[in-house]
């Protein structure tokens, strides 16, 4: 059985439901967003629907959906919500399935369980998503490093923005493989612009 791939950034908006988006068209995948913190405007969950071409793939409802665009377990304190982590269980899919997380592998559901035990929980392999920003090499290397640690496999890192030949060659050598893609800054994303890259990957082997 393929594991479920989990989207992971090294930081919050660094360009996680977009990576997500190109990965469901490309491999026609489910989506899940287990835990979404700020809905206000919308879900990540209806960002990505509104995204993919493909007819095949299901959006999964979320465990916990939160309306204060905060850290998940501020948010559902906010709204009297405890978050159980025994309670977010994989969906039940006979297809690739993507899962989205919140943030950063830091990030905490509760105050001692954090996005990289759920990660670790639901034994999926991971996607880091970076950004080139100042710090961005640490940050990219901290998460690199807390993946490691909890022995989950890295399946592959993608770097969104302006490239930066001297920041990402570091962290290709020190992750041991090179960028599933890069992302340009776009000036709209649209199902047009999901699909140019996932034509780009479509004969990645995930």
């Amino acid at each position: 059985m393929t594991k479920p791939l989990f989207i992971t950034g090294i930081g919050t908006d660094v360009g996680k439901t977009v990576i997500a988006a190109i990965l469901v068209e490309v491999l026609q995948a489910d989506y899940w967003k287990p835990v979404q913190a700020g809905n206000f405007s919308g879900t990540d969950s209806e960002t990505v629907r509104s995204l993919i071409s493909n007819t095949k793939s299901v959006i999964h409802p979320e465990a916990y959906s939160l309306k204060q665009y905060s850290s998940p377990h501020a948010a559902a304190e906010d709204e009297g919500i405890l978050i159980n982590p025994t309670n977010i269980k994989i969906p039940t899919t006979n297809n690739r399935l993507i899962i989205e997380g919140a943030g950063g592998l830091m990030v905490p559901l509760t105050h001692n369980f954090f996005i990289i035990d759920l990660i670790k929980q639901m034994g999926c392999e991971v996607i880091l998503v970076g950004q080139n920003y100042l710090g961005s090499i640490n940050h990219t290397l901290l998460s690199i490093d807390a993946l490691r640690k909890h022995n989950i496999p890295l399946k592959g890192f993608v770097m969104n923005g302006a490239p930066h030949k001297m920041s990402e060659d570091i962290i290709i050598e020190y992750a041991g493989m090179q960028p599933l893609m890069h992302i340009s800054k776009e000036r709209e994303i649209n199902q047009e612009v999901i699909t140019k890259y996932a034509d780009a990957l479509k004969n990645i082997q995930l």
